[in-house]
Parts: C-alpha cells; structure tokens; sequence
C-alpha cells in the first residue's frame, strides 16, 4: 500500500540557513525526535551519491535504514531515498522564499508498504504526519532561537 505524507512549515530564518542545517545530517537528531544516530558511509560532505545510515524509533519498533541522496540542490531540493526493508522510502525537502523574508520547507515521505507494514500503512501515514509535523516545529524552535540569529 502506498503512504504518501507531506507536512509543511513557514520558519522565519532565511532560506540559505534553514536549508543548510535541515539538509546536514549531523543535525537530524537535534531536530527529528524518532532518530536516535546518524552515521556516514561515504565521506563529507553531502552529494549526490552520499550514503548515510540512520537508527529509529517508530511505532514502537527499532528501525534501521540508509538513505542514498539522489538528488540535491543546496538551498532549493534534497531528495533521498532508501530501497531496503519492507518499506521503500522516499523524503523530499523543498525550500522556498516567504514574502517576508523566511522560508517555506515541505518535508514529504513516501513509500510502498508490504508485509505487516502494507497492513499497517493507514496508521502509519497517520503517525508520519503527526511525527514529522512535531519534527518540523522542533526546526523552527531551534532555528528562531535568539541565540541562533
């Protein structure tokens, strides 16, 4: 079954600065609460080509997966994506500028569930939205921070 969420934030930092902290992986633990390590498997800094592992925690249950980065346009599209598991996916980060300066992100998931995880793709959409929206605020926090400025 195919789970397709896309959650979108406004965050008041210019483009350049949200998009090169989203897109580094050494950052994602700061800001995704599911993801407990990151490690590299090809040398920095991030490409297209770039391997990265990542430990989580969904639903539950410990997953381990690595992203290959597919695509990358600093400041505009990150597209990376796994093959591995029973549950392929894909994460899109795009940026755009607002009118007053900040940035528009959209973080979109998706993937083609099977097994248990085929059985289980309403919930889980539901739960990507909800997590990936509470990871999203975590991002504004952190980057509207005053010290951050």
């Amino acid at each position: 079954m195919k789970v397709d969420v896309t959650t979108e934030i406004d965050i008041d930092r210019p483009r350049n600065e949200v998009a090169a902290f989203a897109a580094d992986p050494d950052n994602t633990t700061a800001w995704y609460a599911n993801i407990k390590s990151v490690r590299w498997e090809t040398a920095k800094p991030l490409r297209v080509g770039s391997r990265v592992a990542f430990e989580a925690r969904f639903l539950g249950r410990g997953l381990a997966y690595t992203y290959e980065i597919r695509e990358l346009e600093p400041g505009v599209r990150l597209v990376m994506s796994t093959d591995e598991g029973a549950f392929p996916m894909g994460t899109t980060y795009t940026w755009n500028d607002t009118p007053t300066g900040g940035t528009h992100m959209t973080l979109r998931n998706r993937g083609e569930a099977s097994g248990f995880a085929g059985l289980a793709a309403p919930i889980m959409a539901a739960q990507m939205r909800k997590s990936t929206s509470r990871d999203l605020q975590l991002l504004k926090s952190i980057l509207e921070e005053p010290e951050s400025k």
